[in-house]
């Protein structure tokens, strides 16, 4: 579950170059050159070694869920039952749950935050339930968000 990657070396050009694709990961290589001082072949060349590195690990469309039918975002807190590996055979559950949308390990009191869309209350209490019913959960918390201030999936570099 845990990711124990080495930062990536990052000059100047590969981090303006990161930002402009998660704003828009459409840019043409022109046009990032142009923004960059940097010729359409080095572009490509510095895109395709982020690649290779790891440090871009996919393009992908940034839907909103609220356009989608998806506007209940709910977090729930979950404390596990103790024994061999149970954080990693609970996370692994948590993970395949449909409607779950990030699942993260926690240090502290708390084992697991979860993070929740659902498009109805009857859909959000389907996926707590099948959280609930997971073995190796001891007991859930689950709140109900009721705006949202900000949401960005974009990594400052």
């Amino acid at each position: 579950m845990t990711d124990n990657a080495q930062a990536a070396q990052l000059d100047k050009h590969d981090r303006i170059i990161l930002r402009i694709l998660q704003e828009n990961s459409n840019t043409s290589l022109k046009e990032i050159a142009e923004k960059t001082g940097l010729s359409s072949s080095t572009i490509h060349y510095r895109i395709n070694r982020l690649i290779k590195e790891k440090v871009i690990i996919g393009f992908s469309a940034q839907i909103d869920p609220m356009k989608v039918g998806k506007d209940i975002l709910a977090l729930s807190l979950i404390d596990g039952k103790y024994g061999a590996e149970h954080s990693k055979k609970l996370g692994q559950k948590l993970v395949k749950i449909p409607g779950v949308w990030a699942v993260y390990y926690l240090l502290g009191n708390i084992d697991f935050a979860v993070l929740l869309r659902a498009s109805s209350r009857e859909e959000l209490k389907e996926i707590v339930d099948s959280i609930m019913k997971i073995e190796e959960v001891e007991r859930s918390n689950t709140i109900l968000v009721l705006e949202r201030m900000k949401e960005d999936s974009r990594v400052l570099v």
